[in-house]
């Protein structure tokens, strides 16, 4: 089995994992980036000219496509996808996690726990309405497009929690105003699913005077034993957005965990070593079965 692995860096710890872990278990490995790809798109049907060649016979994807080359990467996993490769993301997936404020919907819909959101458009005044509808300050501002903790704003105040929404405001930035669960205390839980099961779960602890946990942001991770609630929501939440191989990150609150956001790239680096379990080998197994589950193309000759 060929299966590649569609990734901008090589060198990034879950890329070659990916590739360690598709040669133990026998198949070839091929690292792909996807930003350099040309699709192209005719009568005869899509193909994907990758370093002057056309790609061909690939059994199966693993997309790990960065948040800034979202709609370019998805167009790629999804020409892969015309083509008839197995992917362990699908392409629709994807783009409907990345959407925060759509996911969020989504999950809602879905009757999930999460902290109180709120969203509105640009308004003189609208600021002191969409911080009562999530119980005033303190409260979490948060970037539409922002990744890794990066455009996470806590306003401690009403006062600096309208200031900070008006200069977003200002510059024309997308935010959704979430409320502050307090009893989290900086901490999250990441739940690493894959093919409808938990394989893996880690606490993320923030950094001393750091409301974010991100270990990116350099906070910490500890193996954790999800509760039978924390564990349904994960799976509930993956479920919900279509997504096979997710992290679901968490809050624990007195009202439950809430759901925070769904992965559909997530890292490998924090969960594997924090649990020692073989998150890659799982991923790998979960394309074995779906390769091998997919309806035999027949010949017209």
């Amino acid at each position: 089995m060929k299966i590649a692995i569609l990734s901008r860096n090589p060198n990034l710890y879950s890329t070659r994992r990916l590739f360690e872990a598709i040669q133990q278990a026998g198949h070839e490995a091929l690292i792909v980036n996807h930003s350099v790809c040309d699709l192209i798109i005719e009568q005869d049907g899509p193909s994907i000219i990758y370093k002057g060649e056309k790609l061909t016979d690939i059994d199966a994807i693993i997309p790990r496509v960065g948040a800034s080359v979202t709609f370019y990467g998805t167009a790629v996993v999804r020409q892969f996808e015309l083509m008839g490769a197995f992917s362990a993301v699908h392409s629709q997936a994807i783009v409907r996690s990345r959407d925060k404020l759509r996911s969020l919907q989504i999950l809602s819909s879905a009757g999930l726990g999460m902290p109180k959101t709120a969203f509105t458009n640009f308004s003189k005044g609208g600021e002191k309405h969409i911080i009562e509808h999530v119980g005033g300050a303190p409260l979490i501002i948060k970037l539409l497009e922002g990744t890794q903790g990066l455009g996470v704003v806590l306003a401690e105040t009403r006062k600096a929690s309208q200031s900070v929404i008006e200069a977003f405001h200002g510059l024309k930035a997308r935010i959704i105003v979430q409320e502050f669960i307090k009893e989290a205390k900086g901490a999250d839980i990441r739940a690493f699913i894959v093919n409808g099961k938990v394989v893996g779960a880690m606490k993320r602890q923030g950094a001393e005077g750091e409301f974010r946990s991100n270990l990116h942001r350099g906070g910490r991770a500890t193996i954790i034993k999800l509760s039978r609630a924390e564990k349904q929501a994960a799976l509930s939440a993956a479920k919900a957005l279509g997504l096979d191989v997710a992290g679901v990150d968490m809050l624990q609150s007195a009202r439950g965990p809430l759901i925070l956001e769904v992965n559909s790239s997530p890292g490998l680096e924090g969960i594997e070593k924090a649990t020692g379990i073989n998150i890659a080998g799982a991923i790998i197994k979960f394309i074995e079965e779906g390769v091998n589950k997919r309806p035999m193309k027949i010949s017209s000759q």
